[in-house]
């Protein structure tokens, strides 16, 4: 089983490891919020239903008025609740509507790391910025490499790169990805100023 390092608690990073839809939904939770607390999301979430997976047949299912008071019960979920129950519940309704609810068979059922690509980039709340850095940490920490997934990827699959979620594995890679993430802001904010 891969080790992660991304909710940095045992338990939700055993749960990002173990469940496909877990890792997909923190991957969609990763905005706006400290990264930690968006993977640690579907942790809680999990607690909060009373399962010890994410089904997301279930989640697309489940009255959207409820579902939203889940995220907001405190700690919130995320610190746009409502916005991202519904975000939640769209990602759950395309993993079931085209991949049968399992969400493995997106990446395990791709031709190649380009048709990785596309399809992640197909789903609610995935741009391409995302969907190549979770087509990185599919490569680099779940040996899901199809051919061309480092291109397909970007500068996130570049090996030894340390820019995004796909290369943290402990705490100094956590702090070098922060600190890259800093001087893209810095760079961005210079450019326009």
């Amino acid at each position: 089983m891969t080790k992660l390092w991304l909710a940095q608690e045992s338990d939700a990073d055993r749960l990002l490891a173990e469940d496909p839809f877990a890792l997909i939904l923190g991957m969609l939770l990763d905005q706006q919020q400290p990264l930690e607390k968006a993977f640690k999301g579907p942790y809680l979430l999990a607690q909060r239903m009373g399962v010890s997976r994410l089904d997301p047949a279930e989640i697309a299912a489940y009255d959207p008025e409820r579902f939203a008071a889940i995220y907001a019960t405190p700690p919130a979920i995320h610190r746009f609740p409502g916005s991202m129950a519904e975000r939640s519940q769209k990602l759950a309704k395309a993993i079931v509507d085209d991949y049968d609810g399992d969400t493995a068979t997106l990446w395990t059922g791709a031709r190649d790391g380009k048709d990785l690509l596309k399809r992640l980039g197909d789903l609610p709340g995935f741009g391409k910025m995302k969907a190549q850095i979770f087509t990185a940490l599919l490569g680099k920490q779940f040996d899901v490499q199809p051919q061309g997934w480092r291109e397909a990827a970007g500068a996130y699959g570049e090996e030894g790169s340390l820019r995004s979620v796909a290369d943290i594995v402990d705490a100094p890679s956590l702090a070098k990805v922060r600190e890259f993430k800093k001087q893209m802001k810095a760079d961005a904010k210079a450019a326009k100023g």
